[in-house]
């Protein structure tokens, strides 16, 4: 994405590297860097200057423990851990599911329907993140899977793993609890939702780094379109439900980045996720 004003606030850029985007800071400068420039610390990351500083005071502190401290020290390659991860499991576990008796026991146990997240005697909640991992057929998946993997190796170097992991996570979640207000007792599969939101927060964020998003709207709005044809056989409350919960999320990533706003961050993703089991009330009350 190419736009003049991305370089209107150079925080959005690494500081070594000043064409790279960024939205990870280093813990103790709060500089941005880039994933090339991260180290990999046990309370976030750190930038090379700053890794510099700690090598010297640990080795002139404490020598004896220097050689240990600078081993376990990892750079970050800005490799898409997370995104791979879920890409592999999920795609393992469709390929279970073709197996014949395990596959249907697969499905059974991991596929959306509110009935088993309602308060009861079959309260199941796992359901409802769990649906990201089974899907319909080899095409349902397979654009699924290539939706997060392109989504993801962009966006979680920008955000970093934990970040991304919440995001993909709570709009997940917030697919299930729209089909569950919206569309009580539907049988549900696939992770279009957790994907819906990967593209809200890339629209919400893009904008909050003045980069030219013109090309993630039309592809919202396609597949917005393709959502609702007639027969199209797609949860259309599970897709308006990660993507609006997506939005959210990237709102509040754009708006808590300082290093002193990292604990309202957490709070907010926290009420979030409460929130929205919270909204799991009203059909409990309604179609109890």
């Amino acid at each position: 994405m190419t736009n003049p004003d991305l370089r209107a606030n150079p925080d959005n850029f690494c500081y070594r590297h000043p064409d790279r985007q960024s939205f990870v800071l280093c813990q103790r400068c709060t500089r941005t860097i880039c994933p090339e420039c991260q180290t990999q610390m046990p309370v976030g990351v750190i930038c090379p200057e700053c890794l510099r500083e700690q090598q010297k005071t640990v080795k002139a502190t404490r020598p004896s423990r220097g050689t240990r401290a600078v081993r376990a020290m990892r750079r970050s390659d800005g490799t898409p851990v997370v995104t791979y991860a879920i890409v592999a499991l999920t795609s393992l576990l469709y390929l279970v599911s073709l197996i014949p008796r395990v596959g249907g026991q697969v499905e059974w146990w991991l596929a959306f329907n509110s009935v088993f997240v309602l308060p009861g005697p079959n309260l199941q909640p796992w359901r409802l993140l769990t649906v990201t991992l089974v899907h319909a057929s080899i095409w349902h998946v397979a654009l699924n899977m290539l939706a997060l993997w392109a989504l993801g190796r962009s966006l979680e170097p920008l955000l970093g793993r934990w970040r991304f992991t919440a995001l993909y996570l709570l709009s997940a979640l917030g697919g299930s609890v729209l089909v569950a207000l919206l569309a009580p007792g539907t049988w549900v599969v696939g992770a279009s939702g957790a994907v819906w939101g990967l593209l809200g927060a890339m629209f919400v964020i893009g904008r909050h780094l003045g980069a030219n998003v013109t090309a993630i709207a039309v592809l919202l709005g396609l597949n917005l379109v393709i959502t609702f044809l007639p027969g199209s056989n797609i949860s259309w409350q599970a897709h308006i439900g990660g993507g609006l919960v997506g939005a959210l999320v990237g709102v509040i990533f754009a708006r808590t980045r300082a290093i002193r706003q990292q604990r309202t961050q957490k709070l907010l993703l926290g009420a979030t996720g409460v929130g929205l089991l919270a909204l799991l009330a009203i059909p409990a009350l309604l179609y109890i």
